[in-house]
C-alpha cells in the first residue's frame, strides 16, 4: 500500500474514522433535543424531512452538548479515546476531571468539536457511500436506469454513463479524504485542548523529582550500608579463616562482628525495602528503623571494621553531639563508605587514618589509606560509592574531593554546620 493509500485506508486513519462516527453517535441526542424546539418554530415541518431544518437542529444541539462536556468524566473519557483511536500522544493528555475554568473552557471546546465535526462526517458516511455505489453499478444495471430512479437527464447521455463508475470511485475517495483529514486535525489539536495545563506539568515535574530523589537517597542507603556490611564481613570471614587454628580469641571476635554486621544489616535492608513495597515517596525510609548517626554509631562501625584486620587510627576533635541530625546522618555515611573503599582497596593490615573536626563552620572529614598497585585501577563495573559521597555532600552545600596524594589515597569532605536545622 502506498504512503496514499495508507494516509485513506490505513488501520489509523480507520480508527480515526471510526472516532469520528462515534461523535456523531454521541451528537444525535442533542440532535434530537434542537428538533424540539426547531419543529414548533418550523410551523409544525417535519425536521428530519428538510436538510436544512436538520442542520439547523445540530447547530442547535451543539451549544448543549458544551454544557454537559463540564461534568467530571467527560475529560478523561475523551483523553482515553482520543489516544486509542486518534493516535494522540498518551503522555500529552491528561486523564483527570478538569478543574480549572480554562481546562473545562478547552474540554468544552473540544466535545464540541468532536460532535460537531463527527455529526458532519458521520453524515457524509451514510449518505455518499449508497449514492457512490449507485453510480459505479448504473451502466452494468440497467434496472436502476429503467426501473424509476430519479436520475438527472444527464445519465442519458452514453459519456454520463461511462464515466459514472469514475465518478462514483472518485466520492468514496473523497470520503476518505475529507474523513482523514478532519481526523488528523483532531489528533493535532487533542494534546491542545486535552492536555495538562501549565500547571499540572510543574505539579506533574516537581513529583517526578521529589520521587527521584527519594529513590537516589533509598539508592544510596542501599550502596552505603549493604556495601560496606559486605566488604567487613568478607575481610573479617577471610582473616578468622586464616587464624581458625592459631588464634581462637580472634576468630570469635570476627564471627561475633559478622553476626552484628549482617543483624543490622538486614535490619536497615527491610526498613528500605519495606518503602519499595509500600511506594510511600513521602514517608521516611526508615521506618521504625532509626537512620545510624555519628553521634551514635560511630562506635561500633570502628570496632566492626577494625574487627576484620584493619587498623583504624580515628581522631576525632568534634562533638558528634552537637552536630545537627542531618549533618550526623550523613557524616556516618560518608565515614561508612571511606571505610569501605580502604577495606575494599587497602590491602591487609593497611592502616587507615580517619579524622573528624570542626573548621570555619564546617564539618571536615578526612580519610586516607596506603595506596596498593591494584588499587589504582578501576574494578569491573566501576563503583559508585565516591559519586555518591558528592551526592551527599552537595545536597548539604558542602564539597567533597577524593584521589591519590603521593603513597596515598585522600577523601575530603567538608560539611557546612550553619543553617542546617
Amino acid at each position: 500500500m502506498t504512503a496514499l493509500g495508507r494516509s485513506l485506508f490505513g488501520r489509523r486513519a480507520r480508527l480515526r474514522w471510526i472516532h469520528l462516527i462515534l461523535g456523531g453517535a454521541l451528537a444525535m441526542p442533542y440532535v434530537l433535543v434542537g428538533s424540539v424546539v426547531v419543529g414548533p418554530l418550523a410551523g409544525g415541518e417535519n425536521v428530519f424531512g428538510s436538510l436544512s431544518l436538520q442542520l439547523a437542529s445540530f447547530a442547535l444541539g451543539l451549544p448543549l452538548a458544551a454544557v454537559t462536556s463540564l461534568f467530571p468524566l467527560t475529560r478523561p473519557l475523551e483523553s482515553g479515546v482520543a489516544r486509542s483511536l486518534c493516535g494522540a500522544g498518551a503522555e500529552r493528555l491528561a486523564y483527570g476531571p478538569a478543574r480549572t475554568k480554562g481546562e473545562k473552557g478547552r474540554t468544552a471546546a473540544w466535545f464540541t468539536l468532536h460532535l460537531g465535526a463527527g455529526g458532519i462526517v458521520a453524515g457524509m458516511s451514510l449518505a455518499v457511500p449508497p449514492f457512490a455505489v449507485t453510480l459505479i453499478v448504473l451502466p452494468f444495471v440497467p434496472v436502476l436506469r429503467d426501473g424509476g430512479l430519479r436520475l438527472p437527464g444527464l445519465f442519458g447521455h452514453t459519456w454520463a454513463l461511462v464515466l459514472s463508475p469514475l465518478a462514483g470511485a472518485a466520492m468514496l475517495v473523497a470520503l476518505a479524504g475529507c474523513a482523514a483529514a478532519v481526523g488528523a486535525l483532531l489528533a493535532r489539536w487533542a494534546p491542545a485542548l486535552l492536555g495538562p495545563s501549565a500547571e499540572d506539568r510543574v505539579a506533574a515535574a516537581e513529583a517526578r523529582a521529589a520521587d527521584l530523589a527519594v529513590r537516589n537517597r533509598l539508592a544510596r542507603e542501599l550502596h552505603d550500608s549493604v556495601g560496606h556490611a559486605l566488604s567487613a564481613v568478607t575481610l573479617q570471614a577471610s582473616a578468622a579463616r586464616r587464624l581458625l587454628g592459631t588464634d581462637p580469641e580472634f576468630v570469635r571476635e570476627a564471627l561475633a562482628a559478622i553476626e552484628d554486621t549482617t543483624r543490622r544489616t538486614v535490619g536497615e535492608l527491610d526498613a528500605v525495602l519495606g518503602v519499595l513495597r509500600e511506594g510511600d515517596a513521602t514517608g521516611d525510609a526508615w521506618g521504625a528503623t532509626p537512620a545510624p548517626t555519628l553521634a551514635g554509631d560511630l562506635d561500633d562501625l570502628l570496632r566492626r571494621t577494625r574487627a576484620g584486620g584493619l587498623r583504624v587510627d580515628a581522631a576525632v576533635a568534634a562533638d558528634p553531639r552537637a552536630l545537627p541530625a542531618p549533618v550526623s546522618r550523613e557524616a556516618y555515611r560518608i565515614v561508612q563508605e571511606g571505610l569501605s573503599n580502604a577495606l575494599r582497596h587497602a590491602g591487609e593490615k593497611a592502616t587507615v587514618a580517619l579524622r573528624v573536626e570542626v573548621l570555619d563552620g564546617h564539618l571536615r572529614i578526612t580519610v586516607e589509606n596506603p595506596l596498593r598497585a591494584a588499587a589504582t585501577a578501576p574494578r569491573p563495573g566501576g563503583g559508585h560509592g565516591l559519586r555518591g559521597i558528592a551526592d551527599r555532600a552537595r545536597l548539604l552545600g558542602g564539597a567533597a574531593e577524593a584521589g591519590p596524594e603521593g603513597p596515598v589515597w585522600r577523601l575530603d569532605v567538608r560539611l557546612p554546620l550553619k543553617g542546617i536545622a
